[in-house]
């Protein structure tokens, strides 16, 4: 289905189920960026790898999907994001099968390379159609929605694998993705619309989207093997790398009138200021929810269940929070809703920082509960400003930019998360929850910065 240009989003009941394709696809390939962790060990033991060696599953999707983010946003201004989002979804679905069917380290890995492609291709576009599905008054509703289904599936991604693989091989892992998949394509050839402010000048720069791949791939590599300790020669000429090809891509972007980095979306104040924030608070996120198991197991002497079940309050109060902020932010400015939010979720990062020696449940759970309620008060505001701030025939560029905030922060804070426990050891946690709680805090002074911009959302 298409939409006419003077069409303020889709009737019913189309809008839900062009709703519904988006959340599919975006559970699918949000939860394939952690569903594997789980079950690193059974797979390398299965395929005869070692630890070091399986990583790579993990890594790999997680690479393919930020080298290509931008590359197919900017594609989908073009073509239009229905058809990357279809695209996305054949190539996620039969890649996942490949993934299940794999019986060698090296064919798993490839497999997870070309599904973080599919996933990339999903990721790019979502928010750019949601900006077409809702009408612009309910834009926050929308994106309220999105949040939550975001924040529940990275959150929700090693339940349900210890689920699965409870009672089948890790391989179903992937092959789940496949009815979902199936189901999700159907949808979208029936439900979702097309843009139709496609730019019939904008070209495709091969040259820019290798320079794109190089930068980041060499960015996240060099974060990496700084973090894990890796030979400090090869991370120095990792940086060297990535600051040559970084200096010549950025310039070359600056030259075109269609950038695939939008560096002139950056020059919208209240944009960049968005985007900042957006890095700093999934920083700080993935620092708490990367650390804070190592905590309540190796400290605390939890088990595994119980760990899980007191991790639970976090993603249940950003399930709350996330569509009544999307309500809200038709009344208030994203930069106040932001920054009581992160302010929200700074304090409940440092109040599980102080946490007594030996704490009770209760304790840790209403600290986890804070930090889920304050980043569901965050996060959709913040996504709705970026989208909305950016003109209509660029949503597909400012989608980009969105999931690359996201990765860029979760992945950095990852990284940090090695880094404090191999500088402070049994004190790592401690050092992860002060670290996030510091970036939430700087995050939250930088939403407060976007109060003095205007709200600008509907640039041509």
């Amino acid at each position: 289905m298409s939409q006419t240009p003077q069409q303020d989003g889709l009737p019913f009941p189309q809008r839900y189920g062009a709703i519904l394709t988006i959340a599919l696809g975006i559970t699918v390939a949000v939860l394939d960026g952690a569903i594997a962790n789980v079950a690193l060990p059974t797979i390398a033991r299965e395929l005869q790898a070692s630890p070091a060696e399986s990583i790579w599953i993990v890594n790999a999707y997680q690479l393919a999907i930020i080298i290509s983010l931008l590359s197919l946003s900017f594609l989908g201004d073009i073509v239009g994001y229905r058809r990357v989002y279809q695209c996305g979804l054949v190539l996620f679905t039969c890649t996942s099968l490949f993934c299940a069917l794999a019986h060698s380290l090296e064919t798993l890995t490839f497999a997870r390379v070309l599904q973080g492609f599919g996933g990339a291709a999903l990721m790019s576009v979502n928010t750019a159609l949601i900006r077409i599905i809702y009408p612009q008054r309910y834009l926050g509703r929308g994106m309220g929605l999105n949040s939550l289904i975001v924040a529940v599936s990275t959150a929700a991604g090693p339940t349900v694998a210890a689920v699965i693989l409870s009672v089948a091989s890790w391989r179903w892992l992937f092959l789940i993705n496949v009815p979902v998949g199936v189901a999700a394509l159907y949808l979208a050839f029936r439900f979702l619309p097309d843009n139709s402010q496609k730019n019939k000048e904008q070209r495709f720069d091969l040259p820019s989207a290798l320079m794109n791949a190089l930068t980041f791939g060499l960015l996240i590599s060099a974060l990496s093997g700084f973090a894990q300790g890796q030979n400090i020669r090869l991370v120095l000429l990792e940086v060297v790398g990535l600051l040559v090809v970084g200096f010549f891509f950025i310039r070359r972007q600056l030259h075109l009138t269609f950038p695939l980095l939008p560096v002139d979306l950056l020059r919208i104040p209240i944009f960049s200021l968005s985007m900042g924030t957006s890095v700093c608070s999934f920083c700080a996120q993935m620092l708490a929810m990367v650390s804070l198991p190592f905590f309540l197991q190796t400290v605390l002497q939890r088990g595994e269940v119980s760990t899980g079940l007191l991790l639970t309050p976090w993603p249940l109060a950003t399930m709350v929070m996330a569509p009544i902020a999307g309500r809200l932010i038709e009344y208030y400015h994203a930069g106040l809703l932001g920054a009581i939010g992160l302010v929200m979720f700074a304090t409940g990062l440092f109040s599980l920082a102080l946490l007594p020696s030996a704490p009770g449940d209760l304790n840790i759970i209403w600290r986890m509960a804070l930090c889920g309620a304050g980043f569901g008060l965050f996060q959709s505001p913040n996504n709705h400003t970026i989208i909305s701030s950016a003109p209509s025939r660029r949503s597909g560029g400012a989608s980009g930019m969105l999931g690359t905030a996201r990765l860029l922060g979760q992945t950095s804070g990852a990284a940090l998360v090695a880094l404090m426990f191999n500088l402070f050891d049994t004190r790592g946690t401690h050092a992860s929850l002060v670290l996030a709680g510091s970036f939430a805090t700087l995050a939250a002074l930088v939403s407060a910065l976007r109060i003095t911009q205007p709200l600008d959302t509907d640039r041509a």
